[in-house]
């Protein structure tokens, strides 16, 4: 659901990128004012692992693919405003380094995806929860809300490309959103599997809307969650279907893939580690370059804000 340059306007992605900026210096505020010594290495690992998880593209009905967007994923283990922060720092790798998701149209992507999809999903899941309680509760609630975050942020989408003059939106909500009730349903599989999977063996890394829980031997559940991170790069992201995604398809179905405008090749662009013979070594090497990436960007973001809070908390 990266949105390529061209196929928004001038004023569109100018409007995005005001409200993208305006939202990040929200939830920027909202992981300093819940800060405990959990959110720098989570916020990398979990960029990390989201960045791993979107090389991996599944087949869905129809000749095209969807991927895990994470939003959901991230706001249970780190809360809403810290998943935010960790998906839009993957939408930056990923745009500048990998040419996935157009420079123009970053604020839309992180829009859609960072702020409508997380907040979205989280204020979802926590309204699943009311209704749903005990640990099953909290897996089956993460697995609805993220499919609602998937059809929020296509919904999202579809209005910008509809305000764009890209194409009507009679045509392209429906068409959008019920493309991705389709991927949302790997999208909710795959959230539900791995809250399963953390409540069963470190239910303590879960966040907590009472306050933010104590975690402990975090450098080892940093070491254990990155380990995973760059597994999934190494030996299931060359493994990705090579269909193409919602928005890649329905761009070629409505006729307004050709306004996709090419701009200078990134580094690692269409994740290709350069002068490698081998697609398969090729697509492993970027891939973990983009987790290690992702990591790092998390994380040097996260000691900014901690360096930002300590100078700003009265001593």
């Amino acid at each position: 659901m990266h949105i390529p340059d061209g196929f928004l306007d001038a004023k569109t992605c100018l409007g995005t990128a005001c409200i993208a900026g305006a939202g990040l210096a929200w939830v920027g505020r909202g992981v300093t004012a819940r800060w405990s010594e959990r959110t720098v290495p989570l916020m990398g690992v979990m960029s990390a692992f989201v960045f791993a998880g979107q090389m991996v593209n599944f087949p869905v009905a129809g000749g095209t693919s969807g991927h895990l967007l994470g939003g959901v994923l991230a706001a249970v283990l780190l809360g809403p405003a810290a998943g935010a922060m960790a998906l839009s720092t993957v939408l930056v790798v990923q745009c500048l380094f990998f040419q996935d998701g157009g420079l123009t149209a970053l604020g839309a992507n992180v829009m859609n995806l960072s702020l409508v999809g997380v907040l979205g999903g989280y204020g979802s899941y926590r309204l699943f929860r009311r209704f749903m309680p005990g640990n099953r509760g909290v897996a089956i609630s993460a697995a609805m809300a993220a499919w609602v975050s998937v059809v929020l942020a296509s919904a999202a989408c579809a209005c910008e490309l509809a305000a764009s003059g890209t194409v009507p939106l009679r045509l392209v909500l429906p068409a959008m959103t019920v493309t991705h009730m389709i991927i949302g349903i790997g999208e909710a599989l795959i959230t539900a599997s791995v809250v399963a999977f953390v409540l069963k063996v470190r239910p303590d890394l879960l966040y907590e809307e009472t306050g933010p829980a104590a975690v402990h031997s975090w450098k080892a559940v940093a070491a254990t969650g990155t380990a995973v991170a760059l597994g999934t790069a190494l030996l299931l992201a060359p493994l990705a279907s090579t269909q193409p995604d919602g928005l890649e398809h329905l761009a070629a179905l409505l006729g307004f893939e050709h306004k996709a405008i090419p701009v200078a090749a990134a580094p690692l662009a269409e994740y290709v580690f350069p002068w490698v013979r081998s697609p398969w070594v090729a697509t492993a090497l970027a891939g973990v370059t983009g987790t290690l990436l992702s990591l790092g960007v998390a994380w040097l973001i996260a000691r900014g804000l901690a360096r930002w809070l300590r100078r700003t908390r009265p001593s």
